[in-house]
């Protein structure tokens, strides 16, 4: 087989998108671990922190060259899964071609499956907002507020950073949304990538089905969470 028909045929999108959920998956579980360090701050847990945990880890992330290769991959993975996505669904939409008279609704399958385009589509705008607002100065202009903490070695504010773009109502609702979008994303997501790629044993979906709840809700309610504990200054720069 060509590799040229791999990603073009129905078979191989389904595996690239297969392959790319599961690398997307694995981004989301560092990204979502790296940013819950800004609840380091919290009173019950250590309020003179101002942010240095979370800090110190977005520039180790930033300043590495194994992080940096990562990165590009992400970008490709993003990319990839992006317009595999929308090609199945265009496929998906020929393939079904007329609707039936009288919908069946969540009978037939969840509105959040069948909604995968859209769901993908309000992330990927989500996506271009928050790069433009974090992404892009912290590894483009260099245009944040720099610090440092014992050592000497000097850094982006991040946190700063965080704070003042999530004093905005409309950013904060904007992440809302997304996240719920993830949420629904995933749901789907989650078993669909592991079904992709062999996994079919009743007993390992049913636990898949599991974890891909919990994953999925976890998740995007840590991510929700960190806008609202900026906006509503639960946790702010000292």
């Amino acid at each position: 087989m060509k590799w040229s028909y791999f990603f073009t045929s129905a078979v191989g999108r389904k595996i690239v998108m297969g392959l790319t959920g599961l690398f997307l998956i694995g981004f989301l579980v560092i990204h979502v671990g790296l940013n819950a360090c800004i609840f380091a701050d919290l009173p019950f847990l250590n309020p003179s922190d101002n942010g240095e945990m979370f800090n110190r880890a977005a520039h180790f992330m930033g300043s590495t060259i194994v992080t940096r290769i990562l990165e590009l991959v992400l970008f490709a993975g993003f990319i990839l899964h992006i317009i595999q996505g929308y090609q199945l669904e265009i496929q998906n939409r020929k393939r079904r071609g007329t609707a039936y008279s009288v919908g069946l609704g969540n009978r037939g399958s969840k509105w959040y499956s069948r909604s995968m385009g859209l769901l993908g589509t309000l992330i990927f705008l989500f996506l271009i907002v928050h790069i433009s607002a974090f992404w892009v100065p912290s590894r483009i202009t260099h245009d944040l507020a720099p610090v440092a903490y014992g050592n000497g070695v000097e850094m982006h504010n991040l946190y700063l950073r965080m704070f003042e773009v999530f004093q905005s109502p409309l950013i904060v609702l904007l992440y809302l949304v997304a996240c719920a979008s993830l949420c629904f994303h995933l749901l789907h997501g989650f078993q669909s990538a592991f079904r992709t790629m062999g996994v079919h044993n009743k007993k390992y979906l049913t636990m898949l089905k599991s974890l891909g709840y919990g994953f999925a809700v976890v998740v995007s309610v840590l991510f929700a969470l960190m806008p609202i504990a900026m906006h509503f200054q639960w946790i702010k720069p000292d």
